[in-house]
């Protein structure tokens, strides 16, 4: 099983002359959404309210087929993330944010563990998922997508310290070209890509670059995948997918577990462009359709198939 770590939350998107839409939305919830649709067992941990909105979210999982793991519908509201988009479709947010988080239950057979976004950002739950997982990385595989929010944390230098120690604790890290703008500024992400590797836990990191590919490297490898040519409809949810198209390549690739790790490291320039093509196909397939609406294992299939 995988288990997925993190925030659920609708998006609230209001556009000028028009009623506000409500969609399920959340990083670590849309990469659990993704698992599932790919064919994998995943279980999310999560928080949202005994409201209408956390009723949604809760129903929209079950009907894709995953797991909620402890207390799911604990909270006293569900949070909310609200885009205001103007004439020219710039959008400005607004937050409206819980993440409490008592305990992280980890159901037995768990092979990978994924966590990011708001889930090590937002105390106090952030702080149970780090302490968390020094403990959890000997026995199960770490996954990490950072996807810091600049609105979020004010403090840089803080948020650049938490995202470099939760790397340390990751086995498998993606994080996007913007994101490493953000967190080091002027720097070249290959350049970054080298500083996780060394001296870390970490054992594999991609950067996705929207339109212009991936970039993956572990100690002995690296690979430039150019982009898939798509007809976009939007990218929401993009990043989100190309993470669950990673982790399912990787679980069908059998690699997904700490007994693997020297398969991991060990792989070749073939292998990690394989594993890079297929998670650039989901993110792919999910920005030709409106929102955060990720493929399933057959539609997947049918595009490698050509």
């Amino acid at each position: 099983m995988i288990t997925v770590v993190g925030e659920a939350l609708i998006d609230i998107v209001r556009r000028e002359g028009q009623e506000p839409t409500e969609h399920p939305g959340g990083s670590p919830f849309n990469v659990a959404v993704g698992l599932a649709r790919l064919g994998a067992q995943v279980g999310l941990v999560t928080r949202v309210g005994k409201d209408d909105r956390g009723r949604v979210l809760v129903e929209h999982l079950r009907g894709n087929g995953v797991h909620l793991l402890g207390d799911a519908e604990g909270l006293a509201r569900t949070s909310t993330a609200q885009a205001t988009l103007d004439a020219e479709g710039v959008a400005t947010y607004e937050f409206d944010l819980v993440w409490d988080l008592p305990e992280l239950p980890l159901p037995a057979g768990t092979s990978c563990l994924h966590t990011g976004s708001l889930a090590l950002t937002i105390e106090p739950g952030a702080s149970t998922v780090l302490t968390a997982l020094p403990d959890i990385r000997r026995d199960v595989l770490v996954s990490y997508d950072p996807n810091p929010r600049p609105a979020l944390v004010p403090d840089h230098a803080a948020a650049v310290r938490r995202v470099e120690e939760t790397v340390a604790l990751a086995h498998v890290v993606k994080v996007s070209e913007e994101d490493v703008e953000f967190l080091y500024p002027g720097s070249d992400y290959r350049d970054v890509v080298a500083k996780w590797l060394r001296g870390t836990g970490t054992d594999l990191v991609v950067v996705t670059r929207g339109g212009d590919g991936a970039y993956g490297a572990t100690r002995g490898a690296r690979l430039d995948l150019p982009g898939i040519p798509t007809d976009v409809v939007d990218t929401v949810g993009a990043g989100d997918a190309f993470m669950s198209g990673l982790l399912d390549a990787l679980r069908r690739g059998g690699l997904l577990a700490v007994s693997r790790l020297q398969a991991l490291r060990g792989l070749t320039q073939d292998q990690l462009h394989g594993l890079l093509h297929e998670a650039a196909v989901v993110g792919s397939l999910t920005c030709r359709r409106a929102g955060a609406d990720q493929p399933t294992r057959a539609e997947v299939d049918a595009f490698l198939r050509g």
